[in-house]
């Protein structure tokens, strides 16, 4: 975003002046003392300054996320992300699930009653495969987090490129110039006249449904 700073210009205007002489008049006539001849100020040109006319607004793209009033096309990328991972997500879960058990059936096991029978060689590979569980669970998540969040790139990316020419678009039909990002940078204050985010949304949303979400190859 290019901020404009317009500085007051002021205008230096040189005045001129003349010197008088008095002039002799022939001998025998009393001498007389010449009337001075007003000068004008010498005009110096200034050319015309033109000052740039700004018309801000605000947006607020935070609320472009918001499931019920936001852009219906991060909704639709959202759920389309989310249902790739969903296989992860409930294979992690299961995994915890069991990892949840083994532990509370080797705490059972620690707190028998004293002179109860323990099998150490049962107790001790319970904590062995619950150990080893948390390391794949570790792993597992990390690997899918990381692919996770390489592939919302790849799906929110395109939007975001068309949501940035469509605000683009929006602003110069309206005549803006200069549009803030109010979940960005923060403002003291902002009429909620310069507020577009809602009329954006609006606007993208008719022009761009849910249904034609951006996708990219696989």
């Amino acid at each position: 975003m290019n901020r404009l700073s317009l500085f007051p210009v002021s205008a230096l205007v040189l005045a001129g002046f003349a010197a008088l002489t008095n002039a002799q008049q022939p001998a025998g006539r009393p001498a007389t003392q010449p009337t001075p001849t007003p000068t004008a100020p010498a005009a110096t040109a200034t050319a015309p300054v033109q000052l740039p006319m700004s018309k801000m607004a605000v947006v607020y793209t935070d609320l472009f996320l918001d499931q019920k009033t936001g852009i219906a096309k991060f909704n639709s990328v959202v759920t389309k992300l989310n249902g790739e991972f969903q296989k992860t997500k409930d294979e992690l879960t299961q995994m915890q699930t069991r990892a949840t058990a083994l532990e509370s059936e080797i705490n059972k096991l620690r707190e028998a009653p004293a002179g109860a029978p323990v099998d150490q060689r049962s107790l001790q590979a319970k904590i062995d495969q619950l150990d080893q569980l948390k390391k794949d669970i570790q792993r597992k998540g990390e690997d899918a987090q990381a692919n996770y969040n390489r592939r919302r790139q790849e799906l929110f990316a395109p939007l975001q490129d068309e949501i940035g020419k469509a605000l683009e678009a929006f602003a110069k039909a309206r005549g803006i110039n200069v549009i803030i990002d109010a979940a960005q940078v923060p403002l003291l204050y902002a009429a909620d006249s310069i507020d577009i985010t809602r009329a954006f949304i609006a606007d993208f949303n008719s022009k761009n449904p849910a249904t034609a979400a951006t996708t990219t190859p696989e």
